[in-house]
């Protein structure tokens, strides 16, 4: 008798051991054989869901089993998820319930306008680019402005983070709070003090990045020559403002590397050769060290500046004509050496 009841819970304990042990591997052991991003667009349908994740896991039956289970169907929420090496099908289910997405960063350089940059960012987004940019006009509408472009200043070149699935509105409000707070009591101050409108003071600040290449050591320099140009009456005649303007003509598209004479009557109110005064808006997104390089420029007598050969990156500044002739002409010829058209 004794024997029997023995083998009787025996039996119980391997039976129990069969079945926990199945109930563990599907819920709870390891089903994702490689590393990567799930992205669930809204109004996913579950199959759907099934078909993306399916190329991550081992067992696409347990998945789905678990997923019934949970009633994940119910639950989907839009997201990247970032599916990792060892989870099972429980966590699986619960991070994509909790919508417990991965950001992605986005990276905002010097764009030459926004149309530029919205192509470069919506390539990690859920919605396109054209949804990116009539919502932007929307935005630019609401404020004032013409369109889209005229939303530039509000952007500064730096690493963000963001969820695949930001809308246009998200996107923009990031970078409208970190304008609001950047434009604190004393800038306004030296904005005044200035003497420029905050448009003048964008399209200076673009102007000092291009030419000093985005290096803070010049930046100031740069930005006291620019301002006794235009405080003399003198054209600014900065090269990457008939860059933007070429540019600017053909999309960017096929970009243009070099100066030449035949550039500098270009047709545009941003050539700063052809035009005098400064620019009606900025050529490019600006970072906060050129804008505050403005505001802070350094008072200086220079009128001329020139990139220097010897020291790739910077310049070499002065108040003769002669001095600066002679600069431009040592590195025309670096430029010619160097075969850059």
């Amino acid at each position: 008798m004794k024997k029997a009841i023995l083998i009787i819970i025996l039996l119980i304990i391997v039976i129990a051991g069969f079945f926990g042990f199945r109930f563990y591997t599907k819920y709870y052991g390891n089903n994702v054989e490689k590393d990567g991003y799930l992205l669930i667009p809204h109004n996913a349908s579950f199959k759907q869901v099934l078909d993306s994740i399916a190329p991550y896991i081992k067992n696409k039956e347990s998945f789905e089993g678990v997923a019934k289970d949970k009633d994940l169907d119910k639950y989907l929420k839009a997201g990247r998820y970032h599916i990792q090496s060892g989870t099972g099908n429980t966590n699986l289910v619960n991070m994509i319930k909790a919508g417990n997405q991965t950001d992605n960063t986005f990276r905002i350089g010097d764009f030459g306008d926004i149309y530029q940059m919205v192509g470069k960012v919506t390539k990690k987004t859920e919605l396109d680019s054209l949804q990116f940019v009539n919502d932007f006009n929307k935005i630019a509408t609401e404020k004032g402005y013409n369109n889209a472009e005229d939303l530039k200043k509000y952007f500064f070149i730096d690493t963000y983070n963001f969820f695949w699935t930001v809308t246009p509105k998200e996107f923009f409000n990031k970078f409208d709070s970190q304008y609001n707070e950047f434009w604190n009591s004393e800038r306004k101050s030296k904005e005044q003090q200035s003497g420029l409108t905050r448009d003048q003071i964008y399209a200076l600040a673009s102007i000092v990045y291009k030419e000093s290449g985005g290096k803070k050591d010049e930046m100031k320099t740069i930005a006291g020559l620019y301002l006794n140009r235009y405080r003399k009456g003198m054209k600014l005649q900065s090269d990457p403002t008939v860059i933007y303007a070429i540019n600017k003509q053909t999309n960017f598209k096929d970009p243009i590397k070099r100066v030449l004479y035949k550039h500098l009557t270009t047709p545009s109110p941003y050539n700063t050769y052809a035009n005098k005064g400064i620019p009606p808006g900025p050529i490019c997104v600006v970072d906060k060290s050129s804008v505050d390089a403005v505001l802070n420029a350094e008072n200086n007598n220079f009128i001329f500046m020139c990139a220097d050969p010897k020291r790739f990156g910077f310049h070499k500044f002065t108040v003769s004509a002669e001095e600066h002739a002679v600069n431009a002409k040592a590195y025309q010829d670096w430029l010619n050496s160097k075969n850059i058209k």
